[in-house]
């Protein structure tokens, strides 16, 4: 652990040499960037901010973290304020070439995104209202507001905007400030995110790590439109690239897993009824251009009722499993093995006959049987195949259900005749 924490701070000290380097070797080189260049650059930043916040809030509704939803409406704020460092930039052009004046609105931004970094996990923890969306969200901006109106407040008191000092070894020593809160950020993430395994929450380190850079490279500008200034807005607008990535990628991940809870069973995890339906359709679909056959099975748990009475309820939700358990067994990668409803299922077999789907419900049955687990299970099963039982998904669910309790009948009667005897 000592170790590691060395190298962690050995690590760090190293990124803090580099970038007061690279801003040395930039600051030397004598280049000027076109205000253009500079202002695009803050307006694509404060684009990503937006999108990034939407994405974000889209996340906050559907998992209800709000430390994610605070750094997203901490990026909107800084966006908009992104945007006013923009004028602030063309009021002083007139003045000549060189800007020796750094925009109070891109200093509190950067401010205030530096502290809720450092801060957020602690905040999110703490903000009122976690049950009630609307409120949260409301909660969040009042906080991203009022650490605003502080920092606002604290840069009004200077007499002007914060000088750069072209002579001195750090012309922006203003910079010095916000690159030691995205250190301190770089060290509380690291400890306090991940868990969760969202891509945001992980490139949250790197973020704050590339923020740190920025600025110290900026420290090293003589000039607000010269080469460190230039390549410290580019790192900066890395950072929300890598941000936006990570949240679009998160809000996919999200998408799918919708998707697959929409199209399966809660319980035994195998598609539920709605897939099954649209499974038969589109084998129904395509059948009709191939005229290869399929069958459909639909098996039904016996005794679930005395299982749940006997044993209790959780014991009977274990039963449906080890039976969801034994038909992904024995499903072909084109099958669809489904929870029907209740205590019944369903299997699809694509270009499978009658005998082949006998042989598979015989499979099933027996290894139930073999099962050794408390209690013992067993399984009624009724096949119907295309086009013989019928030619849509009412007919062929219709005749295979027809089938299901005619041997369930028969197996009853089965049993009643050996307990005579």
């Amino acid at each position: 652990m000592v170790y590691r924490r060395a190298a962690v701070g050995l690590g760090l000290f190293a990124l803090c040499a580099g970038a007061l380097t690279l801003g040395r070797l930039l600051r030397q080189a004598d280049l000027d960037a076109n205000p253009s260049v500079w202002s695009g650059a803050l307006m694509i930043s404060a684009l990503l901010s937006f999108t990034i916040a939407a994405n974000v809030v889209v996340r906050f509704r559907g998992t209800g973290s709000r430390v994610p939803l605070l750094l997203g409406l901490t990026l909107a704020v800084t966006g908009i304020l992104h945007l006013s460092g923009i004028f602030e930039l063309y009021r002083h052009l007139p003045a000549g070439a060189e800007i020796h004046r750094v925009p109070l609105s891109w200093m509190a931004a950067q401010l205030l995104l530096g502290m809720v970094f450092f801060s957020a996990t602690v905040l999110g923890d703490r903000l009122p209202w976690p049950r009630d969306p609307s409120r949260s969200v409301f909660a969040v901006l009042a906080v991203v507001l009022a650490l605003l109106g502080v920092i606002a407040a604290a840069l009004l008191i200077l007499p002007n905007e914060p000088p750069i000092y072209p002579g001195r070894l750090v012309p922006r020593p203003w910079d010095l400030l916000p690159a030691l809160i995205f250190l301190g950020a770089v060290v509380v993430l690291r400890r306090n995110t991940g868990g969760e395994g969202f891509a945001f929450d992980a490139v949250l380190v790197w973020v704050a790590g590339l923020n740190c850079t920025s600025h110290l490279i900026a420290s090293q500008s003589g000039n607000l439109l010269d080469a460190p200034a230039a390549t410290a807005q580019l790192t900066s607008t890395l950072g929300y690239v890598v941000l936006l990535g990570a949240t679009l990628l998160d809000n996919a991940r999200m998408f799918g897993q919708v998707r697959t809870l929409a199209m399966s069973d809660s319980v035994t995890g195998l598609a539920n009824y709605r897939h099954l339906v649209n499974t038969l359709e589109t084998e129904l679909e395509r059948t009709g251009r191939t005229g290869r056959p399929f069958a459909v099975l639909l098996l039904d748990l016996d005794g679930l009722k005395r299982i749940n009475d006997k044993y209790g309820h959780l014991t009977g939700t274990r039963a449906l499993c080890r039976v969801a358990h034994v038909l992904r067994l024995h499903c072909r990668a084109i099958d669809t093995a489904a929870r029907y409803g209740g205590d019944e299922f369903a299997l699809v077999l694509p270009e499978t006959r009658l005998r082949n789907a006998q042989s598979v419900a015989e499979r099933i049955s027996t290894r139930l049987a073999d099962d050794p687990e408390t209690p013992r299970l067993s399984v009624s099963v009724g096949i119907a195949t295309f086009p013989e039982s019928g030619t849509s998904v009412h007919d062929l669910l219709e005749a295979a259900d027809r089938a299901l309790y005619e041997n369930k009948a028969r197996g009853k009667r089965m049993r009643a005749g050996r307990s005579k005897k």
